[in-house]
């Protein structure tokens, strides 16, 4: 992360977050929040979150633009959905991700913690 990379410095006044390989600012808006997270190469949900959260599945919704790297997730059901920026990502609760590559993935969403999946 670079401070004068405006896609990965601080946001002032963002609440920052740093779990299981990932980072995330968030700022609350009325009823929901903007948050950016920057998933950093070589993230696995498997490797780096499931031990931070202790759940085998992420259970959050994930509504909005990737804006640099390629992700990709994974459902139990063997669906996958494969992301490249610039793209719009919609994942439904109950997958896990990776980062694709050596480059860092940053997602912008549009939050409403556990509500999100209803809302959108």
């Amino acid at each position: 992360m670079s401070e004068s990379d405006p896609l990965t410095a601080p946001i002032d006044g963002a609440e920052r977050k740093t779990a299981g390989g990932v980072t995330r600012d968030i700022v609350r808006v009325g009823n929901g929040r903007i948050c950016r997270t920057i998933y950093y190469p070589g993230f696995t949900w498997e490797k780096d979150m499931h031990p931070a959260v202790h759940a085998n599945l992420c259970l959050h919704a994930h509504v909005g633009f990737l804006a640099r790297g390629h992700l990709e997730a994974h459902f139990p059901d063997g669906c996958r959905r494969d992301y490249v920026a610039p793209a719009v990502v919609f994942l439904e609760p109950g997958h896990v991700g990776s980062v694709v590559g050596d480059k860092p993935a940053v997602l912008i969403e549009v939050d409403f913690e556990g509500d999100t999946a209803e809302v959108f």
